[in-house]
């Protein structure tokens, strides 16, 4: 990582989502440790996740008013103009009082006021998208971004580059290897059978607790044994089956990872990045609910032959017979895809942005 020439005030803009704050923490992590006299402040709103994350981390959180972008007339489009000013004020004076010197915005509601306070402080800031398709925030940001970074090629954000995404210290660091035989007695299974892992993120996916609630004995029949986190909120019963380890919450999703041969999932952007990173063949089925940012996010690690995409009104347990029991059985079609993900992923993307960061201040 490159060295920090002199100390730095840091403020880093983002929130809402784990997928802003996440990539923020570790970004601002990076730089505490590259210099301990740094000073690293966060923006953000009193809504977000940032509010809770932030300080537990050990990081003083700026407050900014959440100012939605309009989506249609009425009388919060009215009022939008006085209030972004407001937050734009707001972000200013932050500025001013701490003696930022650069800000680098992570996407959400704090963003976009950052870029516009930090361009009007004459103080240079950085744009990061996690996502294939770019918030409105990004967008605007990047437009005069001293330096615009993106988790996937192909992100349409001016004059960026990819960097990949800012990814947790226990995934950067993660010995799949090594830590098999201490994550298969974690979860109860066999070190020395492949492991299919199946999750959908912290509240888990109907869609697939229902497809391998009807297909977990094939699984098992093809001489695997399955990892199943099917999130806080599932129904889903525990037959209490040897090789079939079901797990409403994984607060150790690295052992999960040290544990999987191939798996199915949801295609958020920090889930891609990870997997890819980690080189482990992938099955994406992407959440249907939204502006369709989860399929994009799959797209780069589809292209390269690591993962495969099943369409989520598609995605049934007569499906995972067809489509995913094959390639449980096709070892060298595996080992193919793992080395496709490892091209495509990056354990380096907080590096990559902290370099962007270091190139704004060198200017």
């Amino acid at each position: 990582m490159t060295n920090a020439p002199t100390r730095r005030t840091y403020l880093l803009a983002g929130g809402g989502t784990a997928g802003h704050v996440n990539p923020l923490l570790a970004v601002a992590d990076a730089l505490r440790e590259r210099d301990a006299d740094a000073e690293v402040l966060v923006l953000g709103t009193r809504e977000g996740l940032e509010a809770r994350l932030v300080p537990l981390r050990g990081y003083e959180l700026l407050i900014v008013d959440k100012v939605p972008f309009p989506r249609r007339p009425n009388g919060a489009a009215a009022a939008f103009p006085a209030r972004f000013r407001r937050a734009v004020a707001q972000v200013r004076e932050h500025i001013r009082t701490h003696g930022v010197e650069v800000v680098v915005g992570f996407g959400g509601y704090a963003s976009a006021p950052a870029y516009v306070a930090a361009r009007r402080e004459r103080v240079p800031f950085v744009v990061h998208e996690a996502n294939a398709k770019p918030g409105l925030a990004n967008i605007l940001g990047a437009r005069s971004a001293a330096g615009t970074g993106v988790a996937f090629a192909g992100t349409p954000l001016k004059g960026s580059r990819v960097v990949g995404m800012p990814l947790r210290r226990e995934i950067v660091t993660l010995d799949r290897a090594a830590l098999r035989p201490e994550a298969a007695a974690h979860f109860g299974l066999d070190p020395e059978r492949p492991t299919l892992l199946v999750f959908g993120g912290s509240l888990g996916a109907q869609r697939l607790n229902e497809a391998f609630g009807g297909a977990w004995r094939d699984v098992l029949d093809a001489g695997w044994q399955l990892l199943h986190v099917t999130g806080e909120k599932s129904e889903l019963p525990d037959p209490g089956v040897p090789g079939y380890a079901v797990a409403r919450y994984v607060d150790r999703m690295d052992l999960a990872f040290a544990l999987a041969d191939l798996i199915v999932s949801r295609a958020g952007a920090a889930t891609v990045s990870e997997i890819s990173a980690l080189g482990i063949p992938a099955v994406y089925v992407p959440y249907a609910v939204g502006n369709g940012e989860q399929a994009l996010n799959a797209g780069s690690a589809i292209r390269a032959g690591a993962a495969i995409l099943i369409p989520d009104a598609e995605f049934t347990a007569e499906r995972v017979r067809t489509e995913v029991l094959p390639l449980l059985r096709d070892d060298a079609r595996r080992a193919t895809m793992a080395a496709a993900a490892t091209s495509v992923g990056t354990r380096t993307g907080t590096e990559n942005v902290i370099a962007m960061i270091d190139e704004a201040l060198a200017r």
